[in-house]
């Protein structure tokens, strides 16, 4: 016998979701890294290179030009010889650092946990990250 579908009791989603707004803007990859190295001040290129090691040019030149684009930061060319650009989350952009500080805590707490399980259940391996939850699928 089929379950009865449950009618959804939450508020409607509203015709243009702000949470689908926002999960535009933080959702893509390395945007909460550069949010997060942004949220100290004013970073140039290569010092956003050097605090993400793993991001390629390519990728933090597109979304560095993404956020820009969303209006959450600003970006300014230092009158210098040769000319130099630096980052700084505006004031829109400075309102998604508590955000990113809420998801990093909540990871932390994953993090905390998930170490703890481990030490009680080794027996179960626990993917760390969907990437690696994907290519275990492909494999299968």
């Amino acid at each position: 016998m089929a379950l009865k579908m449950r009618r959804n009791r939450g508020p409607e989603v509203p015709e243009a979701c702000p949470l689908l707004e926002c999960m535009a803007i933080i959702g893509g990859a390395w945007t909460p890294n550069i949010i997060w190295y942004l949220r100290g001040g004013p970073r140039r290129f290569s010092e956003l290179r050097a605090d993400i090691p793993q991001i390629s040019p390519k990728v933090l030149t597109t979304r560095l030009r993404e956020l820009e684009e969303c209006g959450v930061i600003d970006r300014r060319v230092m009158p210098t010889s040769p000319p130099s650009v630096e980052y700084a989350l505006n004031e829109l952009g400075q309102r998604l650092v508590p955000a990113i500080e809420a998801i990093a805590a909540v990871g932390e707490e994953l993090k905390r946990r998930a170490g703890g399980e481990r030490s009680q259940a080794a027996a179960t391996p626990r993917l760390k990250h969907f990437r690696a939850a994907r290519s275990a699928e492909t494999t299968e």
